[in-house]
């Protein structure tokens, strides 16, 4: 059973950075679709970054050139390194994983999901 624990949260000004983090246990990283969501009060959740099994990367228009999502199988860790965030970006982000890449499209949600780090810019 997989499990996704988020950090790397916290309050910044717009411009600033952030680079969240997803420690996976209970399985390799390497086997599953990974990606990240956010969440903001009264709004639907929404995909930011997804990288499936084959390294293969797509992001949401809006954080294009701003957001780079990685992930280090040998650690088992998902990153989002967040840059020139603005105050659009205030939300809750949440990683979560699944073995099909459908998941993060089609067919949505991911099997698995962290509890979230909560992101401010102000």
């Amino acid at each position: 059973h997989v499990q996704l624990v988020e950090s790397g949260g916290g309050s910044v000004r717009a411009g600033e950075s952030l680079r969240l983090t997803c420690a996976v246990s209970g399985s390799t990283a390497g086997a599953y679709n990974m990606g990240w969501f956010r969440q903001s009060p009264g709004k639907a959740r929404e995909g930011v970054a997804v990288i499936d099994s084959h390294g293969t990367i797509a992001y949401r228009d809006s954080v294009k050139g701003r957001f780079t999502i990685s992930k280090d199988n040998t650690k088992n860790i998902l990153y989002l390194q967040m840059n020139n965030l603005s105050l659009e970006d205030t939300a809750m982000y949440y990683c979560a994983a699944d073995l099909d890449v459908d998941a993060f499209g089609p067919r949505p949600p991911p099997a698995y999901w962290g509890q979230g780090t909560q992101v401010t810019v102000s």
